[in-house]
């Protein structure tokens, strides 16, 4: 297993299976979402399970807690996903993107809010290919520096994620590089997918997951994995919120991005892949404010010594705020994911590019 950035966890997910009992279900549900590849209907089950076998022995099984101690009157089931390799669970996608596909002569190109940038610029270094990484100058100082950490060559643009996607679609065009795409594509979504997997195979209880929403790589994979077996919130900063959007209008569309979470979760418009799962399983869309944000990363702070960027907390405002309001005997969990907070209290000052 290959060493994190941060932590390391020594446990093989290779060696366990799902119950398929607990997801008996999703027989009914797979290859219901309309994505084809090569004309056929795409098994989503299938796909997350080979990402799952594939990607092990290059990523972290990260940890889950039952916590009593979120002063909320029931327990709630966390998974600590921000202990993956740089921080978050994009190395899951960026894996099996990398692992999958073939990679060009020119390498990869990779646009980023900073999580995914990482993640790719991870997963390159790693299986020896070269990476070009564009980030916005929202990204922060923190995920700006853990890309310089990996040697991939990274470039800061002016603006959002929007900027940088374009700019990296560019070299894309120029180069011939292989584009990593952070949330809308079917290896990057596999391979969120297997967090969900392998949650399962932890012995997940809970009814309802709650997620935080960017671009909707991750929630797509839970969607895809889960289908109707389990209930998914999916979770956005009021000001960063393109699925909630998206399902008002019955369509994606172009939103405003700002707010302390807009570095992770400031997708402009949410995946096509993720709306389409998410109508497809009703899935529950809520929104919290940035105050609301910030006493969630309090809380994972005092009660379980976890520290995590506005991202990382998101999901757990939903239930702290009560943006949700569970059923009584609703068994809950809540996705925490999202180490790189803005100002890392280690890191050297980032350095201007030359």
């Amino acid at each position: 297993m290959q060493k994190s950035l941060y932590f390391s966890v020594i446990l093989d997910s290779r060696s366990i299976t799902p119950n398929r009992q607990a997801c008996a279900c999703l027989a009914s549900s797979v290859g219901f979402q309309g994505v084809t590849r090569e004309g056929q209907t795409l098994d989503w089950q299938n796909e997350i399970t080979q990402a799952a076998e594939r990607i092990a022995p290059h990523i972290v099984t990260t940890p889950t807690v039952r916590s009593k101690s979120l002063n909320l009157p029931y327990a709630v089931e966390l998974k600590f996903e921000q202990m993956q390799h740089t921080g978050s669970f994009k190395a899951r996608g960026a894996f099996n993107t990398l692992l999958s596909e073939d990679v060009p002569e020119a390498g990869l190109v990779a646009a980023s809010g900073g999580n995914h940038g990482a993640a790719v610029a991870y997963a390159a270094h790693q299986l020896g290919h070269p990476a070009r990484i564009y980030v916005p100058e929202a990204a922060g100082p923190s995920k700006i520096n853990l890309i310089r950490q990996t040697g991939a060559d990274l470039k800061v643009v002016p603006g959002l994620y929007a900027e940088a996607l374009s700019a990296a679609q560019a070299w894309e065009a120029k180069t011939g590089a292989g584009q990593v795409h952070a949330y809308d594509a079917v290896a990057t979504i596999a391979g969120q997918g297997t967090l969900a997997r392998e949650w399962e195979v932890q012995g997940l209880e809970a009814d309802t997951l709650l997620i935080a929403v960017g671009g909707g790589g991750l929630v797509a994979g839970a969607l895809a994995w889960f289908g109707k077996c389990k209930k998914i919130v999916a979770v956005e900063p009021q000001t960063s919120c393109a699925l909630h959007s998206a399902l008002d209008h019955g369509a994606p569309v172009d939103v405003e991005v700002s707010g302390i979470a807009a570095n992770a979760l400031g997708a402009k418009r949410i995946g096509q892949m993720c709306f389409d799962l998410s109508i497809k399983h009703n899935v529950t869309s809520v929104l919290v404010s940035d105050e609301e944000i910030k006493q969630a990363q309090e809380k994972l702070w005092s009660a379980h010594r976890a520290y995590v960027e506005p991202a990382g907390a998101t999901a757990l405002a939903a239930l702290l705020s009560g943006a949700y309001v569970p059923q009584e005997g609703e068994k809950l969990a809540v996705l925490v994911c999202g180490a790189n907070v803005a100002s890392d209290p280690f890191a050297s000052p980032v350095q201007p590019e030359a």
